[in-house]
């Protein structure tokens, strides 16, 4: 299931959107941390770039279709062996 970014993105802003994974980390004896991220962006909007942190992943993107709404897709591989996907939908707006 996608969640969707609060807030509109317009095509000409260049923005980050972030994902905070620290809730599904937490496992019966530990917290796990991120070791890896990857985007999968749709064709229409371009990554800029991406980071993380611990428990964080952070994307930067530009452009977009006004009008389009876009699904972005964001697997981690934690330093405990877990892959887990989130996909995030970001509407495109003119402000």
């Amino acid at each position: 299931m996608a969640i969707s970014w609060p807030s509109f993105k317009d095509p000409d802003e260049v923005l980050d959107y972030q994902i905070d994974w620290s809730a599904r980390l937490v496992t019966m004896d530990s917290v796990d941390t991120i070791t890896t991220s990857t985007w999968t962006v749709p064709d229409g909007i371009t990554k800029n770039s991406d980071g993380k942190s611990n428990t964080a992943t952070t994307i930067w993107l530009s452009g977009g279709v006004k009008d389009t709404a876009y699904i972005l897709t964001n697997r981690i591989v934690t330093a405990g062996g877990r892959s887990m996907d989130q996909s995030v939908k970001l509407k495109i707006k003119a402000k």
